[in-house]
Protein backbone atom coordinates (compact mmCIF):
# COMPACT_ATOMS: atom_id res chain seq x y z
CA UNK A 1 0.00 0.00 0.00
CA UNK A 2 2.81 2.31 0.21
CA UNK A 3 2.78 2.91 -3.51
CA UNK A 4 -0.28 5.30 -2.72
CA UNK A 5 2.22 7.76 -1.29
CA UNK A 6 3.76 7.68 -4.62
CA UNK A 7 0.83 6.98 -7.06
CA UNK A 8 -1.11 10.29 -5.24
CA UNK A 9 1.20 12.94 -6.26
CA UNK A 10 1.69 11.35 -10.16
CA UNK A 11 -2.35 10.89 -10.49
CA UNK A 12 -2.59 14.86 -9.48
CA UNK A 13 0.31 15.80 -11.82
CA UNK A 14 -1.23 14.17 -14.79
CA UNK A 15 -4.96 15.18 -13.59
CA UNK A 16 -3.46 18.88 -13.79
CA UNK A 17 -1.41 17.73 -17.21
CA UNK A 18 -4.67 17.10 -19.07
CA UNK A 19 -6.38 20.52 -17.73
CA UNK A 20 -8.01 20.04 -14.09
CA UNK A 21 -7.55 22.65 -11.82
CA UNK A 22 -3.98 22.81 -10.44
CA UNK A 23 -4.23 24.63 -7.42
CA UNK A 24 -6.51 22.85 -5.75
CA UNK A 25 -6.06 19.19 -6.83
CA UNK A 26 -2.24 19.79 -5.80
CA UNK A 27 -3.29 21.23 -2.63
CA UNK A 28 -5.53 18.06 -2.06
CA UNK A 29 -3.15 15.99 -2.81
CA UNK A 30 -0.20 17.40 -0.63
CA UNK A 31 -2.56 17.07 2.25
CA UNK A 32 -3.80 13.67 1.67
CA UNK A 33 -0.42 12.68 1.32
CA UNK A 34 0.67 14.84 4.23
CA UNK A 35 -2.06 12.81 6.69
CA UNK A 36 -1.43 9.37 4.81
CA UNK A 37 2.50 10.01 5.09
CA UNK A 38 2.84 10.84 9.02
CA UNK A 39 0.21 8.40 9.80
CA UNK A 40 1.69 5.46 8.25
CA UNK A 41 5.44 6.67 9.69
CA UNK A 42 3.96 6.52 13.54
CA UNK A 43 0.85 4.99 13.73
CA UNK A 44 -0.29 2.63 10.95
CA UNK A 45 0.24 -1.04 11.07
CA UNK A 46 3.56 -1.32 8.93
CA UNK A 47 2.70 -4.89 7.66
CA UNK A 48 0.12 -3.67 5.29
CA UNK A 49 2.65 -1.10 3.58
CA UNK A 50 4.66 -3.14 1.59
CA UNK A 51 4.18 -3.90 -2.12
CA UNK A 52 6.69 -6.15 -3.99
CA UNK A 53 6.36 -6.74 -7.61
CA UNK A 54 8.68 -8.22 -10.22
CA UNK A 55 9.99 -6.24 -12.98
CA UNK A 56 12.54 -7.94 -14.56
CA UNK A 57 13.73 -11.45 -14.28
CA UNK A 58 17.14 -10.79 -15.07
CA UNK A 59 18.22 -8.70 -14.08
CA UNK A 60 15.97 -9.52 -11.05
CA UNK A 61 14.56 -6.23 -10.55
CA UNK A 62 11.39 -5.85 -8.36
CA UNK A 63 9.01 -2.44 -7.82
CA UNK A 64 9.48 -3.04 -3.90
CA UNK A 65 8.01 -0.32 -1.88
CA UNK A 66 7.90 0.27 1.46
CA UNK A 67 9.60 1.52 5.15
CA UNK A 68 12.77 -0.52 5.29
CA UNK A 69 13.33 0.63 9.05
CA UNK A 70 13.20 4.17 10.91
CA UNK A 71 15.27 6.08 8.75
CA UNK A 72 13.05 5.46 5.57
CA UNK A 73 10.16 6.52 7.30
CA UNK A 74 11.42 9.69 8.73
CA UNK A 75 12.30 10.66 5.33
CA UNK A 76 9.50 9.80 3.98
CA UNK A 77 7.99 12.05 7.05
CA UNK A 78 10.45 15.24 5.91
CA UNK A 79 9.08 14.91 2.27
CA UNK A 80 5.59 14.99 3.06
CA UNK A 81 5.63 17.77 5.34
CA UNK A 82 7.80 19.32 2.64
CA UNK A 83 5.77 18.61 -0.60
CA UNK A 84 2.71 20.18 1.73
CA UNK A 85 4.37 23.36 2.41
CA UNK A 86 5.77 23.97 -1.31
CA UNK A 87 2.07 23.39 -2.88
CA UNK A 88 1.00 26.26 -0.83
CA UNK A 89 3.92 28.42 -1.00
CA UNK A 90 5.23 30.62 -3.64
CA UNK A 91 3.26 32.64 -6.42
CA UNK A 92 2.67 30.74 -9.75
CA UNK A 93 3.19 32.83 -12.56
CA UNK A 94 0.27 33.18 -14.81
CA UNK A 95 -0.36 30.62 -17.01
CA UNK A 96 1.91 28.54 -15.99
CA UNK A 97 0.26 26.63 -13.86
CA UNK A 98 0.44 23.09 -15.12
CA UNK A 99 4.07 23.44 -15.23
CA UNK A 100 4.21 25.22 -11.98
CA UNK A 101 2.38 22.19 -9.69
CA UNK A 102 3.03 19.32 -11.89
CA UNK A 103 6.45 19.82 -11.40
CA UNK A 104 6.15 20.16 -7.47
CA UNK A 105 4.25 16.71 -7.75
CA UNK A 106 6.64 14.75 -9.50
CA UNK A 107 9.90 15.78 -7.51
CA UNK A 108 8.11 14.91 -4.51
CA UNK A 109 7.42 11.84 -5.83
CA UNK A 110 10.69 10.93 -6.92
CA UNK A 111 11.86 11.79 -3.42
CA UNK A 112 9.14 9.64 -1.67
CA UNK A 113 9.59 7.03 -4.36
CA UNK A 114 13.31 6.48 -3.56
CA UNK A 115 13.06 6.66 0.50
CA UNK A 116 10.33 3.94 0.14
CA UNK A 117 12.29 1.99 -2.42
CA UNK A 118 13.54 -1.37 -0.99
CA UNK A 119 15.00 -2.50 -4.42
CA UNK A 120 18.50 -0.57 -5.68
CA UNK A 121 17.45 -0.07 -8.87
CA UNK A 122 14.27 1.86 -8.32
CA UNK A 123 15.98 3.88 -5.39
CA UNK A 124 18.19 5.11 -7.79
CA UNK A 125 15.92 5.49 -10.64
CA UNK A 126 13.13 7.47 -8.47
CA UNK A 127 15.98 10.45 -7.81
CA UNK A 128 16.56 10.86 -11.50
CA UNK A 129 12.44 11.05 -11.94
CA UNK A 130 12.96 14.04 -9.72
CA UNK A 131 15.95 15.76 -11.59
CA UNK A 132 13.60 16.33 -14.70
CA UNK A 133 11.19 18.61 -13.25
CA UNK A 134 13.40 20.58 -11.44
CA UNK A 135 15.52 21.75 -14.41
CA UNK A 136 12.59 21.94 -16.47
CA UNK A 137 11.39 24.21 -13.32
CA UNK A 138 14.85 26.33 -12.96
CA UNK A 139 15.62 26.53 -16.62
CA UNK A 140 11.39 28.00 -17.67
CA UNK A 141 10.20 29.59 -14.14
CA UNK A 142 13.70 30.58 -12.45
CA UNK A 143 15.03 34.18 -12.30
CA UNK A 144 17.98 35.39 -12.45
CA UNK A 145 20.88 33.53 -14.81
CA UNK A 146 18.32 30.76 -14.67
CA UNK A 147 19.10 29.20 -18.10
CA UNK A 148 23.08 28.48 -16.59
CA UNK A 149 21.55 27.68 -13.62
CA UNK A 150 19.78 25.07 -14.55
CA UNK A 151 22.58 23.44 -17.05
CA UNK A 152 25.21 23.61 -14.42
CA UNK A 153 23.07 21.80 -12.16
CA UNK A 154 21.69 19.33 -14.88
CA UNK A 155 25.34 18.40 -15.74
CA UNK A 156 26.87 18.39 -12.36
CA UNK A 157 23.96 15.99 -11.47
CA UNK A 158 24.24 13.85 -14.40
CA UNK A 159 27.59 13.33 -13.77
CA UNK A 160 27.49 12.21 -10.09
CA UNK A 161 24.69 10.03 -11.33
CA UNK A 162 26.79 8.06 -13.95
CA UNK A 163 29.47 7.37 -11.20
CA UNK A 164 26.88 6.62 -8.65
CA UNK A 165 25.47 3.89 -11.28
CA UNK A 166 28.63 2.41 -11.85
CA UNK A 167 29.23 2.14 -8.30
CA UNK A 168 26.06 0.64 -7.79
CA UNK A 169 26.22 -2.07 -10.40
CA UNK A 170 29.84 -3.03 -9.26
CA UNK A 171 28.00 -3.07 -5.81
CA UNK A 172 25.66 -5.77 -6.60
CA UNK A 173 28.20 -7.24 -9.08
CA UNK A 174 31.05 -7.69 -6.29
CA UNK A 175 28.09 -8.73 -3.74
CA UNK A 176 26.88 -11.88 -5.64
CA UNK A 177 23.36 -11.15 -5.15
CA UNK A 178 21.24 -12.84 -7.29
CA UNK A 179 18.46 -9.36 -7.00
CA UNK A 180 18.61 -5.81 -6.45
CA UNK A 181 16.83 -5.59 -3.21
CA UNK A 182 18.60 -4.05 -0.26
CA UNK A 183 18.01 -7.21 2.01
CA UNK A 184 19.91 -9.14 -0.42
CA UNK A 185 22.61 -7.14 -1.25
CA UNK A 186 23.30 -6.63 2.29
CA UNK A 187 23.29 -9.87 3.12
CA UNK A 188 26.29 -10.67 0.87
CA UNK A 189 29.65 -10.17 1.87
CA UNK A 190 32.63 -7.98 -0.60
CA UNK A 191 35.95 -8.35 -0.99
CA UNK A 192 38.07 -5.26 1.48
CA UNK A 193 39.58 -4.57 -2.24
CA UNK A 194 36.81 -4.00 -3.97
CA UNK A 195 35.26 -2.31 -1.53
CA UNK A 196 37.87 0.35 -1.54
CA UNK A 197 37.06 1.03 -4.75
CA UNK A 198 33.19 0.74 -4.84
CA UNK A 199 33.01 3.13 -1.77
CA UNK A 200 35.34 5.64 -3.74
CA UNK A 201 32.43 5.37 -6.55
CA UNK A 202 29.58 5.63 -3.55
CA UNK A 203 31.63 8.97 -2.14
CA UNK A 204 31.95 10.75 -5.76
CA UNK A 205 28.41 10.08 -6.65
CA UNK A 206 26.91 10.47 -3.55
CA UNK A 207 28.96 13.31 -3.24
CA UNK A 208 27.92 15.47 -5.85
CA UNK A 209 24.44 14.98 -5.16
CA UNK A 210 24.91 15.99 -1.82
CA UNK A 211 27.00 19.28 -2.26
CA UNK A 212 30.22 17.65 -0.82
CA UNK A 213 33.03 19.79 -1.32
CA UNK A 214 34.69 20.32 -4.03
CA UNK A 215 31.35 18.75 -5.73
CA UNK A 216 29.61 21.79 -4.16
CA UNK A 217 29.36 25.19 -7.05
CA UNK A 218 26.00 23.80 -8.50
CA UNK A 219 24.26 24.41 -5.19
CA UNK A 220 23.93 27.81 -4.20
CA UNK A 221 23.27 29.20 -7.84
CA UNK A 222 20.80 26.68 -8.52
CA UNK A 223 18.61 27.08 -5.36
CA UNK A 224 18.97 30.90 -5.80
CA UNK A 225 17.53 30.96 -9.34
CA UNK A 226 15.06 28.62 -8.61
CA UNK A 227 11.40 28.87 -8.03
CA UNK A 228 10.77 28.56 -3.91
CA UNK A 229 9.11 25.51 -3.84
CA UNK A 230 11.64 23.70 -6.02
CA UNK A 231 14.60 24.86 -3.55
CA UNK A 232 12.48 23.82 -0.82
CA UNK A 233 12.01 20.47 -2.31
CA UNK A 234 15.73 19.81 -3.60
CA UNK A 235 17.73 22.07 -0.62
CA UNK A 236 14.92 20.16 2.00
CA UNK A 237 14.38 16.46 0.57
CA UNK A 238 16.31 15.40 -2.49
CA UNK A 239 20.04 16.47 -1.30
CA UNK A 240 19.52 13.99 1.83
CA UNK A 241 19.15 10.91 -0.85
CA UNK A 242 22.74 10.75 -1.05
CA UNK A 243 23.11 11.09 2.71
CA UNK A 244 19.98 8.11 3.13
CA UNK A 245 21.96 5.72 0.24
CA UNK A 246 25.75 6.10 2.05
CA UNK A 247 23.81 5.40 5.38
CA UNK A 248 21.90 2.64 3.70
CA UNK A 249 24.48 0.69 1.72
CA UNK A 250 27.23 1.47 4.26
CA UNK A 251 27.61 -1.84 5.81
CA UNK A 252 28.51 -2.99 2.26
CA UNK A 253 31.51 -1.26 1.79
CA UNK A 254 32.74 -0.88 5.52
CA UNK A 255 36.16 -1.86 5.27
CA UNK A 256 36.36 0.15 2.15
CA UNK A 257 34.95 3.46 3.58
CA UNK A 258 37.75 2.82 6.07
CA UNK A 259 40.54 3.68 3.68
CA UNK A 260 38.98 6.98 2.44
CA UNK A 261 38.49 8.26 6.04
CA UNK A 262 40.74 10.83 6.05
CA UNK A 263 39.75 12.19 2.74
CA UNK A 264 36.24 12.44 3.65
CA UNK A 265 37.38 14.17 6.98
CA UNK A 266 39.18 17.17 4.97
CA UNK A 267 36.39 17.70 2.92
CA UNK A 268 33.34 18.03 5.49
CA UNK A 269 35.92 20.44 6.99
CA UNK A 270 36.20 22.25 3.86
CA UNK A 271 32.25 22.19 3.87
CA UNK A 272 31.83 23.27 7.07
CA UNK A 273 34.49 26.17 7.30
CA UNK A 274 35.13 27.10 3.97
CA UNK A 275 32.13 27.00 2.72
CA UNK A 276 31.03 28.75 5.80
CA UNK A 277 33.34 31.50 5.27
CA UNK A 278 31.76 31.81 1.76
CA UNK A 279 28.42 32.50 2.99
CA UNK A 280 29.82 34.63 5.66
CA UNK A 281 30.57 36.78 2.39
CA UNK A 282 27.37 36.97 0.24
CA UNK A 283 25.07 39.67 -0.51
CA UNK A 284 22.26 38.37 -1.55
CA UNK A 285 19.93 36.23 1.07
CA UNK A 286 19.33 33.36 -1.12
CA UNK A 287 22.91 32.62 -2.39
CA UNK A 288 23.65 32.93 1.77
CA UNK A 289 20.84 30.54 1.96
CA UNK A 290 22.24 28.15 -1.08
CA UNK A 291 25.97 28.34 0.87
CA UNK A 292 24.43 27.27 4.14
CA UNK A 293 22.46 24.21 2.89
CA UNK A 294 25.76 23.48 1.67
CA UNK A 295 27.93 24.36 4.84
CA UNK A 296 25.23 21.97 7.06
CA UNK A 297 26.04 19.21 4.70
CA UNK A 298 29.42 18.81 6.35
CA UNK A 299 28.36 18.18 9.88
CA UNK A 300 25.93 14.89 8.56
CA UNK A 301 29.06 13.58 7.02
CA UNK A 302 31.05 14.44 10.34
CA UNK A 303 28.29 12.02 11.63
CA UNK A 304 29.33 9.74 8.73
CA UNK A 305 32.88 9.81 9.41
CA UNK A 306 32.58 9.00 12.91
CA UNK A 307 30.52 5.58 12.27
CA UNK A 308 33.18 4.66 9.92
CA UNK A 309 35.76 5.46 12.69
CA UNK A 310 33.99 2.62 14.63
CA UNK A 311 33.41 0.05 12.18
CA UNK A 312 29.65 -0.69 12.92
CA UNK A 313 25.87 1.11 13.99
CA UNK A 314 26.91 -1.21 17.12
CA UNK A 315 30.17 0.57 17.81
CA UNK A 316 28.88 3.73 17.43
CA UNK A 317 24.99 3.80 18.14
CA UNK A 318 25.04 7.53 18.12
CA UNK A 319 26.35 7.97 14.33
CA UNK A 320 23.32 6.96 12.52
CA UNK A 321 20.71 9.16 14.74
CA UNK A 322 22.65 11.96 14.51
CA UNK A 323 23.02 11.68 10.83
CA UNK A 324 19.44 10.69 10.39
CA UNK A 325 18.01 13.86 13.14
CA UNK A 326 20.14 16.41 11.65
CA UNK A 327 18.43 15.52 7.91
CA UNK A 328 14.89 16.02 9.41
CA UNK A 329 15.84 18.98 10.84
CA UNK A 330 18.03 20.82 8.25
CA UNK A 331 15.56 19.65 5.80
CA UNK A 332 12.35 21.53 7.10
CA UNK A 333 14.31 24.66 8.54
CA UNK A 334 16.15 25.36 5.03
CA UNK A 335 12.54 24.99 3.67
CA UNK A 336 11.18 27.24 5.90
CA UNK A 337 14.12 30.01 5.31
CA UNK A 338 13.64 29.33 1.33
CA UNK A 339 9.30 30.00 0.94
CA UNK A 340 9.63 32.89 3.79
CA UNK A 341 12.90 34.46 1.87
CA UNK A 342 10.77 34.34 -1.49
CA UNK A 343 8.17 35.82 0.55
CA UNK A 344 10.27 38.76 1.54
CA UNK A 345 11.10 39.03 -2.79
CA UNK A 346 7.50 39.39 -3.34
CA UNK A 347 6.88 41.84 -0.93
CA UNK A 348 10.02 43.92 -1.27
CA UNK A 349 11.06 42.95 -4.98
CA UNK A 350 14.96 42.13 -4.07
CA UNK A 351 16.67 40.03 -1.34
CA UNK A 352 19.77 42.50 -1.55
CA UNK A 353 20.76 42.52 2.21
CA UNK A 354 22.06 46.15 2.03
CA UNK A 355 18.68 46.98 -0.07
CA UNK A 356 16.65 45.64 3.40
CA UNK A 357 16.08 46.81 6.29
CA UNK A 358 13.06 47.54 9.28
CA UNK A 359 10.91 44.90 7.83
CA UNK A 360 9.76 43.56 11.49
CA UNK A 361 8.23 46.61 11.94
CA UNK A 362 6.04 46.37 8.65
CA UNK A 363 5.92 42.54 9.29
CA UNK A 364 5.62 40.97 12.69
CA UNK A 365 4.84 37.92 11.50
CA UNK A 366 6.85 37.31 9.01
CA UNK A 367 10.20 38.79 11.67
CA UNK A 368 9.38 35.95 13.75
CA UNK A 369 9.03 32.95 11.82
CA UNK A 370 12.29 33.98 10.01
CA UNK A 371 13.84 34.95 13.08
CA UNK A 372 12.65 30.92 14.42
CA UNK A 373 14.28 29.51 10.89
CA UNK A 374 17.62 31.41 11.66
CA UNK A 375 17.70 30.41 15.16
CA UNK A 376 17.11 26.75 14.40
CA UNK A 377 19.51 26.83 11.65
CA UNK A 378 22.16 27.98 14.11
CA UNK A 379 21.25 25.58 16.83
CA UNK A 380 19.65 27.01 18.89
CA UNK A 381 18.13 24.92 21.93
CA UNK A 382 14.55 23.86 21.89
CA UNK A 383 14.64 23.67 18.50
CA UNK A 384 15.16 20.46 16.22
CA UNK A 385 19.03 21.26 14.77
CA UNK A 386 20.07 21.68 17.80
CA UNK A 387 19.48 17.91 18.83
CA UNK A 388 20.76 16.99 15.76
CA UNK A 389 24.02 18.88 16.19
CA UNK A 390 24.65 18.03 19.59
CA UNK A 391 24.31 14.14 18.56
CA UNK A 392 26.84 14.71 15.95
CA UNK A 393 29.05 16.33 18.41
CA UNK A 394 28.89 13.40 20.59
CA UNK A 395 28.94 10.94 17.83
CA UNK A 396 32.39 12.44 17.29
CA UNK A 397 33.81 11.34 20.48
CA UNK A 398 31.90 8.46 21.11
CA UNK A 399 35.24 5.91 20.24
CA UNK A 400 37.63 8.17 21.98
CA UNK A 401 38.87 6.36 25.10
CA UNK A 402 41.51 9.13 26.43
CA UNK A 403 45.11 10.65 25.46
CA UNK A 404 45.36 11.69 22.11
CA UNK A 405 42.99 12.77 20.17
CA UNK A 406 42.13 11.09 16.26
CA UNK A 407 41.46 12.55 13.45
CA UNK A 408 37.56 12.43 13.64
CA UNK A 409 38.07 13.86 17.16
CA UNK A 410 40.03 17.02 16.10
CA UNK A 411 37.51 17.25 13.14
CA UNK A 412 35.09 17.89 15.49
CA UNK A 413 36.40 19.97 17.34
CA UNK A 414 37.18 22.52 14.47
CA UNK A 415 33.85 21.98 13.39
CA UNK A 416 32.39 23.04 16.51
CA UNK A 417 33.98 26.86 14.89
CA UNK A 418 31.05 25.86 12.37
CA UNK A 419 28.39 26.88 14.56
CA UNK A 420 29.91 30.22 15.53
CA UNK A 421 30.03 30.64 11.69
CA UNK A 422 26.92 30.24 11.04
CA UNK A 423 25.81 32.43 14.00
CA UNK A 424 27.81 35.35 12.30
CA UNK A 425 25.62 35.04 8.73
CA UNK A 426 22.15 34.37 10.35
CA UNK A 427 21.90 36.80 12.53
CA UNK A 428 23.60 39.54 10.29
CA UNK A 429 21.21 38.50 7.78
CA UNK A 430 18.23 38.90 10.05
CA UNK A 431 19.82 42.17 11.49
CA UNK A 432 19.89 43.64 7.76
CA UNK A 433 16.66 42.56 7.07
CA UNK A 434 14.59 43.12 9.49
CA UNK A 435 15.83 45.40 12.46
CA UNK A 436 17.27 49.15 12.11
CA UNK A 437 15.61 51.69 10.51
CA UNK A 438 12.86 50.84 7.03
CA UNK A 439 13.84 52.06 3.72
CA UNK A 440 11.00 52.78 1.17
CA UNK A 441 10.17 50.12 -0.32
CA UNK A 442 10.36 47.84 3.01
CA UNK A 443 8.09 49.99 5.03
CA UNK A 444 4.41 49.62 6.11
CA UNK A 445 3.01 51.96 3.45
CA UNK A 446 4.47 49.47 0.95
CA UNK A 447 5.01 45.47 2.59
CA UNK A 448 1.92 43.52 4.35
CA UNK A 449 2.01 41.27 6.42
CA UNK A 450 1.35 37.49 6.16
CA UNK A 451 -1.95 36.71 4.87
CA UNK A 452 -3.24 33.76 7.14
CA UNK A 453 -3.35 31.41 3.99
CA UNK A 454 0.52 31.73 3.55
CA UNK A 455 0.91 31.17 7.43
CA UNK A 456 -0.47 28.00 7.45
CA UNK A 457 2.52 26.47 5.58
CA UNK A 458 5.04 28.15 7.41
CA UNK A 459 3.33 26.85 11.14
CA UNK A 460 3.43 23.83 9.48
CA UNK A 461 7.37 23.42 9.29
CA UNK A 462 7.96 26.04 12.36
CA UNK A 463 5.80 23.58 14.68
CA UNK A 464 7.35 20.46 13.57
CA UNK A 465 10.55 22.53 14.15
CA UNK A 466 9.34 23.03 17.75
CA UNK A 467 8.13 19.20 17.98
CA UNK A 468 11.49 17.46 17.24
CA UNK A 469 13.25 19.83 18.82
CA UNK A 470 11.32 19.33 22.27
CA UNK A 471 10.82 15.56 21.44
CA UNK A 472 14.18 14.09 19.59
CA UNK A 473 12.77 10.47 20.75
CA UNK A 474 9.59 11.45 18.71
CA UNK A 475 12.31 10.14 15.51
CA UNK A 476 15.39 8.54 17.00
CA UNK A 477 13.12 5.94 18.53
CA UNK A 478 12.03 5.54 15.17
CA UNK A 479 15.75 4.16 14.50
CA UNK A 480 16.03 1.52 17.68
CA UNK A 481 15.92 -1.92 15.81
CA UNK A 482 13.43 -3.21 18.47
CA UNK A 483 11.10 -0.91 17.55
CA UNK A 484 12.07 -0.95 13.63
CA UNK A 485 9.35 -2.26 11.35
CA UNK A 486 10.39 -5.91 9.38
CA UNK A 487 10.70 -5.39 5.62
CA UNK A 488 8.29 -7.51 5.36
CA UNK A 489 6.91 -7.79 2.17
CA UNK A 490 3.66 -8.66 -0.04
CA UNK A 491 5.00 -10.69 -3.42
CA UNK A 492 2.81 -10.15 -6.56
CA UNK A 493 5.20 -12.06 -9.05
Amino acid sequence: MSIILILIPILAAIAILMGRKAKPIALGAATLNLILGLGSAFSFDHSVWGLTLQVLSKPSIHLSLGFYDGMSMIMVALSVLVLFAAVMSGKCPEGREKLWYSSILLIAAGAIGAFLSRDLFFFYAFHELALIPTFLMIGMLGSGERKEAAWKITIYLALGSIVLLAGLIWLVAASGSETWLFKDILASTIDPEVQKWIAALLIVGFGVLISLFPFHSWAAPAYASAPAPVAMLHAGVLKKFGLYGLIRLYPMVAEGMQVWLGTLIVLLLCNILWVGFVTINQKRLDMMLGNSSVMHMGYIFLAFAALIEAGSFEANPLAKPAAVLLMFAHGISIALLFMLTDTIRRKTGTVELAELGGLAKAAPRLAFLFGLGAMASIGLPGLANFSGEVLVFLSGFHSYEGGSLGPVQIATVLALWGVVISAVYMLRAFRQTFQGPSVSHTDENHVKDFGPFCQIPAAVLAVALLFVGLFPNSLINLLKPSDAPAPTEQATE
